[in-house]
């Protein structure tokens, strides 16, 4: 079927709106029209090659919309169901076997590759195959083809031009709180960065009981919303040494970190902002895929660092993203409050206002 979609092209260079094929949907697989999606900072990632997806590409990974038409052997989902599209994952592996499907030993190449797993392509273009199956979806589009493992069905009252964030940049934000650390009431938590992932980390540590919300973020704007969705304290980066700035709230140290910021001088600051047996939990994509942090092996062994690489908040999308909107309708969880939405055909537009601070987390609306 013809379908428009957002297609990156090069490195730096603008998507732009085309009109693509895209497959039929074979067995396992689930099209879906797409009502909104997230801009997710790992889209602009793979567009500039820091994930390796052959380019051109038709990105997008936090979709939400209608099911279509369902192939073969699917009985998850039927048409006119509402769904949210997440990662996809194999269902088999041991990992996956074992809910943990964001650590899928086919994670790389079912997320990826931008084919199917036997190499097919999903779209293509009057002028060959365009990379797809981006997280399993390549929502960027009008219409996405997704797999049953990685659709996730929604109440027929959802939201369909909000809960797409819940796919990714949500979900990996309040997960980390949730369910990797698991952070227990009363504690203190200290988010770095003030954008959608951390402010989703605000939310997840509200949702836990947390005594203390410490967010270090440089923008004003940022650190104002943080307070209004459920922060006790920020801090400015520029205003002095990290740590220092963390005790003078909480001597002894907080007993949680957790960095979105993926910048390994804010990381290996935040060291010594710790209490005792801290966790450090670390979510943030480096702009230098070779980035590495100095870690002072005494200091780990003495005070007993826990560190946690966390990739998508430790989620299972079919149980995390409903109880996610279960918490939202009873006000506990009011993502909505960083959520600004623009047209679709203005996605480079929306990346534009989110890079000029304008908007923490952009949602593209199709009518």
């Amino acid at each position: 079927m013809e379908i428009t979609a957002a297609v990156a092209h090069k490195p730096n260079a603008e998507f732009t709106l085309e009109t693509l094929t895209l497959d039929s949907p074979r067995a396992g697989e689930i099209l879906v029209e797409i009502k909104s999606v997230g801009l997710c900072h790992t889209d602009l990632a793979a567009r500039e090659g820091v994930i390796p997806i052959q380019l051109p590409a038709v990105l997008g990974h936090e979709g939400a919309g209608t099911v279509v038409e369902v192939g073969e052997g699917v009985t998850k989902v039927a048409p006119g169901d509402k769904v949210a599209l997440s990662f996809n994952s194999c269902g088999q592996c041991p990992n996956c076997s074992a809910a943990s499907p964001a650590y899928c030993y086919q994670f790389m190449g079912l997320n990826y590759a931008g084919v199917r797993p036997d190499g097919s392509s999903t779209i293509s273009s009057a002028d060959g195959p365009v990379s797809g199956s981006f997280f399993g979806q390549s929502s960027f589009a009008s219409h996405a083809l997704a797999n049953e493992q990685n659709v996730v069905k929604l109440p027929e009252d959802a939201a369909l031009d909000l809960v797409g964030p819940l796919g990714c940049g949500v979900q990996t934000g309040a997960g980390a709180i949730i369910n990797s650390m698991a952070v227990t009431e009363g504690s203190s938590l200290l988010v770095m960065g003030g954008g959608s992932v951390g402010l989703s980390g605000v939310l997840g540590g509200v949702v836990q009981g947390c005594s203390t919300i410490i967010v270090l973020e440089p923008h004003q704007s940022r650190r104002d919303l943080a307070m209004e969705m459920g922060a006790t304290h920020t801090i400015d980066p520029s205003a002095g040494d990290l740590a220092e700035q963390v005790r003078a709230i909480v001597p002894d140290g907080v007993q949680y970190v957790f960095d979105t910021t993926g910048i390994p001088s804010v990381i290996e600051s935040s060291l010594n902002a710790m209490a005792p047996h801290a966790g450090l939990a670390m979510v943030g994509l480096p702009a230098d895929p070779a980035a590495a942090i100095s870690l002072n092996l005494v200091q780990a062994m003495t005070v007993g660092i826990k560190l946690y690489g966390i990739i998508e908040g430790d989620a299972v999308p079919a149980e995390f993203i409903p109880r996610l909107a279960e918490l939202h309708a009873a006000g506990r969880f009011p993502f909505d409050k960083m959520i600004k939405q623009f047209p679709f055909d203005q996605i480079n537009e929306a990346i534009e206002a989110q890079h000029r601070g304008e908007a923490v987390k952009v949602v593209l609306v199709r009518d």
